[in-house]
């Protein structure tokens, strides 16, 4: 496995300076951010398209700090209600899909989005309970009418351009959220949909990480470090369904951290654990979003704890085996 970072956090530094700093810190490869909510400070899809030597000069500078590209990431809703909302979001992943094919990059993140409850909506329904029937009607419509459609049209044009593997958050307030959800939409689409693997929106959830890494095998494409702290006193009384601000740590249910202050060391050894006794054998990437500390902070403790729990090495043969 190797240690990455999802260079986001770092937005505010240029590519070269983010690069020297992580090769610093002991990472490995670099997540990109390419369009949608990511934004991209670092990789410019418009500015790196029409150019050839702009390209060249990005893969010189990933050689030169001895770094790889786990991935592009491009996380919008391209099928959401608002059409013009939608194309934007479409187009940020379709260039995201071309800049990955110049750059050699295989892996592309993002989110299944949402639709809204018909066509006539104005924003996402995000349903989670299956009474009244409304519901129900509701889902029929996102995954057959609008979910599936988009993908399986999206999903060719990817692949024609060499992206294979299209890696989905499993986030709640879109389509795809948890494990089942990830493979209803892969086996309407194929083996291109796969995950972007983060165990915090499943902390949350009430899912345990290490048995949705069983229950997914080979389908985990790309995984993101981050951890997710539950409140276990604000829980008690109000569940885990929070809308309050992220910035209202106090009163929230749960908030993310990084990694190592959610859960402790065992939790994350049994996650690498078995990543690895499902094949997974690449990249960790850290995702920085703990509202309780500084980007550099957070950002060194979680290469610390990482470092500590992950598995470098090829596995080999048992001395008495």
């Amino acid at each position: 496995m190797k240690l990455g970072v999802f260079t986001v956090l770092l937005s505010a530094k240029s590519l070269e300076e983010s690069l020297a700093y992580l090769k610093e810190s002991g990472v490995q490869a670099v997540e990109l951010g390419t369009g949608g909510y990511p934004g991209n400070a670092h990789a410019n899809p418009d500015e790196l398209l029409g150019d050839s030597s702009a390209i060249s000069r990005l893969k010189d500078l990933i050689k030169k700090y001895d770094m790889e590209i786990s991935a592009l990431s491009c996380h919008g809703n391209p099928v959401h209600p608002q059409k013009e909302i939608a194309r934007k979001f479409h187009e940020d992943f379709e260039k995201t899909i071309l800049l990955a094919e110049k750059l050699g990059v295989e892996r592309v993140c993002g989110f299944s989005g949402c639709p809204g409850d018909s066509p006539n909506s104005l924003y996402p329904n995000w349903v989670t309970c299956p009474w009244p029937d409304d519901f129900l009607k509701i889902l029929d419509y996102q995954w057959n009418e609008v979910l599936i459609p988009y993908w399986q049209k999206t999903a060719k044009f990817a692949q024609d351009h060499g992206v294979n593997k299209i890696c989905f958050e499993m986030h709640p307030g879109f389509a795809v959220y948890n494990p089942e959800s990830l493979l209803k939409l892969r086996k309407a689409v194929g083996d291109v949909i796969g995950a972007n693997f983060d165990p915090s929106h499943l902390f949350w959830q009430g899912i345990d990480p290490t048995a949705a890494i069983r229950e997914l095998k080979d389908c985990i494409y790309h995984f993101h470090a981050k951890d997710t702290k539950i409140d276990q006193y604000n829980t008690a009384v109000n569940g885990v369904l929070d809308v309050k601000h992220y910035s209202d740590e106090i009163n929230r249910s749960w908030i993310f951290r990084t990694v190592g202050y959610g859960h402790d060391y065992q939790v994350w050894k049994d996650i690498i654990s078995t990543l690895r006794m499902v094949g997974y054998d690449y990249v960790l990437s850290i995702e920085h979003e703990d509202s309780l500390m500084s980007v550099n902070e957070g950002l060194q403790k979680a290469v610390k704890f990482l470092k500590e729990v992950m598995a470098f090495e090829n596995t080999g043969e048992m001395w008495w085996a």
